[in-house]
C-alpha cells in the first residue's frame, strides 16, 4: 500500500478515536487536520479525511482552515477516502453532512475518490454526504450506533486496501 494519511477534525474526542482506528487497520498515521503541514500532504499518496457534523449539517471547526490548505495545494492523482461521524436521531436532516462539505470542496481537485458506502442499513431522512444514491464515504453514528461501529470500520477499510 502506497503511503497513507489519515487526517480528521475532532471536537469531543469520537472523530479522533475513529480515525486512530481506521489508521491502525491500515498501517497509516492519524494526523489532527489543526496540525497538518503542506508536506504532510505533499508526501501522502492516498489521503483518508474525516470529519465530525455540527449544527445543521457543518463541519467540525478546524476543518475550515484545513479545507483551505488542501484546496491550495495540488491534489491530482491523489486517491482520497472520506468518513463522517453524524447523528442519525438528532440530526436525521443534516446526517454526516460533513463529509459531504469536504467532498464538494475536493471534488474539482483532481482526485480520485473511493469508498462510497450504500445508504442501506442506515437511518436517517437527509444528507449531503448522499451522491447518486450512496454515501460518499463511511457514514458513522457513534452516538446511536455504537454497535455498529467497528463492523462498519472493518467492512469499509477492507473494501478500499486494494485501492490504496
Amino acid at each position: 500500500m502506497k503511503k497513507t494519511l489519515v487526517v480528521y477534525g475532532s471536537s469531543t474526542g469520537t472523530c479522533q478515536d475513529i480515525a486512530e482506528k481506521i489508521a491502525a487497520k491500515l498501517g497509516a498515521e492519524a494526523v489532527d487536520v489543526a496540525n497538518l503541514t503542506d508536506d504532510q500532504v505533499n508526501a501522502a499518496d492516498n489521503l483518508i479525511l474525516g470529519t465530525s457534523t455540527w449544527g445543521a449539517g457543518e463541519l467540525q471547526d478546524d476543518w475550515y482552515d484545513g479545507l483551505e490548505k488542501l484546496k491550495s495545494l495540488d491534489l491530482s492523482g491523489k486517491t482520497v477516502a472520506l468518513f463522517g461521524c453524524g447523528d442519525c436521531e438528532s440530526y436525521s436532516d443534516t446526517f454526516c453532512g460533513g463529509m459531504g462539505e469536504i467532498y464538494a470542496a475536493l471534488r474539482d481537485k483532481g482526485v480520485n475518490f473511493v469508498g462510497a458506502v450504500p445508504t442501506d442499513g442506515y437511518t436517517f431522512d437527509d444528507s449531503a454526504a448522499v451522491v447518486d444514491g450512496k454515501f460518499v464515504g463511511l457514514a458513522l453514528d457513534n452516538v446511536n450506533e455504537e454497535d455498529k461501529t467497528d463492523a462498519r470500520i472493518d467492512a469499509w477499510t477492507d473494501a478500499i486496501k486494494n485501492a490504496l
